[in-house]
């Protein structure tokens, strides 16, 4: 059993946190004499002006009071909660398809639907207790991500590996009916949750919206290790699963004004069909998921004007995956005809396969092997955010810091958009120029 009371990792100098005379270790047992679990508990009983905080420290248990000056932030952040695991043993599990020697949290099969609420993670809901499901209507967790796959639940149950799952209609039903939100995906799997179950889970999903925000059909992802049998996503496949997809888009466009149902990116590329415009996106729900990404990046390059550099000599380089080398190739091209020089390398994924082809999924030795013998006088090595978790690491645990060490070159973290990779060039122009005045 958790542990009541959430701990404190850092508090922000200044902060109402700081003058309150909290610590980073302290442990908060309530707010406002409301049990505290975790930081979604904190962040739904704090919405009063006046917070008056039980604290533990060491073994020693006091009171304080936070007001809330008219911020929604108190300066302080929360160690880590312990995530609920997943039961399931999918056929198509990309953890089950890792090797040995990545990042440990790659290992953790998370199900927990509090990490669906706060950053989008997808849940099957297939571990849900009564006490978890009161307090999902309780304070509001909404949206929630969810793993459908199927709605025919002896396909989905198989799916899933999973013969004790329950009905998914029956769990969207009871947030539907609580008037919560969610989005859901779909993986599909060749021969397995195409062609008419795909027409048929659509079907399904659409009775409940508009809690149902969105659908995202996703193309099975296999790693050169995965064991199962299930085979790979082609080109047909690709085709076949986006008209499907047209024809609901075109039904629901014209009933609702949204498409509801969007394809992965992966997918358009896979069928090489030109992607949709940005405006049939949506509201990019699930764009973290890999869905609308390249759209986004190309209406935003469309629309950029380029100002010419301070000094033109800089000279950079990136590197992307296979998937979306020849739209970033095409960006980096139209900045050279500005001076703007940015050598883009593209990195085959060796460690994962060749099917892998995603930035997100590329390891630092990849990376660095083969950027390796690219670098000719270049000023700096602008690495994406897709590529990095928040402690700058690969999923090899490979660190920036690393990367700067080992290929003996400044390397920086940027946003991968259009706008990221101008405003590092930017940035570093503009040292160059200080430092040469």
């Amino acid at each position: 059993m958790q542990r009541e009371g959430i701990e404190l990792a850092n508090i922000h100098p200044g902060s109402a946190a700081d003058e309150g005379g909290l610590q980073p270790g302290d442990l908060l047992v309530s707010v406002n004499s409301r049990k505290l679990r975790d930081p979604i508990d904190f962040m739904f009983y704090s919405s009063e002006e006046a917070l008056d905080i039980e604290v533990k420290r060491n073994r020693n248990i006091f009171r304080l009071r936070l007001d809330r000056r008219n911020t929604d932030d108190f300066g302080m952040t929360f160690k880590p909660f312990k995530i609920m695991t997943c039961r399931n043993n999918c056929l198509f599990c990309f953890v089950k398809q890792l090797p040995r020697g990545l990042r440990k949290t790659l290992y953790v099969k998370d199900e927990d639907y509090r990490m669906s609420f706060l950053y989008g993670n997808y849940i099957t809901m297939t571990n849900l207790s009564k006490e978890d499901r009161r307090r999902i209507v309780e304070q509001r967790l909404s949206p929630l991500y969810i793993s459908v796959h199927s709605t025919n639940r002896a396909l989905r149950n198989k799916l899933l590996g999973n013969t004790k799952a329950p009905d998914i209609l029956r769990e969207l039903k009871f947030l539907a009916d609580n008037k919560l939100r969610f989005n859901a995906q779909i993986v599909v799997c060749p021969g397995y949750n195409d062609g008419k179950e795909l027409q048929q889970t659509l079907s399904s999903l659409y009775r409940f919206y508009p809690y149902l925000l969105s659908v995202a059909v996703v193309p099975v992802g296999l790693t050169m290790y995965h064991k199962r049998n299930i085979r790979a996503f082609e080109k047909d496949d690709a085709v076949s699963a986006i008209r499907i997809l047209e024809l609901f888009q075109k039904r629901f466009m014209k009933k609702h004004g949204t498409p509801i149902v969007y394809g992965a990116d992966e997918l358009y590329l896979k069928a090489e069909i030109p992607f949709p415009p940005l405006g049939q996106y949506g509201e990019l729900y699930q764009y973290e998921n890999g869905v609308g990404m390249v759209p986004f990046f190309l209406s935003r390059a469309k629309k950029i004007r380029v100002q010419k550099p301070v000094i033109s000599k800089g000279k950079f380089i990136t590197f992307t995956g296979r998937s979306f080398f020849p739209f970033l190739k095409k960006f980096t091209e139209r900045l050279e005809k500005e001076d703007i020089k940015i050598d883009v390398v593209l990195v085959e994924n060796t460690f994962f396969g060749s099917s892998i082809t995603v930035t997100g999924l590329l390891t630092g030795r990849d990376v660095m092997k083969s950027v390796l013998y690219r670098i000719d006088r270049h000023e700096m090595m602008l690495i994406p955010d897709t590529a990095l978790n928040h402690e700058d690491k690969f999923l090899d645990d490979v660190t920036l810091g690393d990367v700067q060490e080992a290929l003996r070159i400044p390397a920086k973290k940027i946003s991968a958009t259009p706008e990221g990779l101008l405003q590092a060039v930017s940035e570093s122009l503009k040292c160059q120029k200080l430092l040469t005045d």
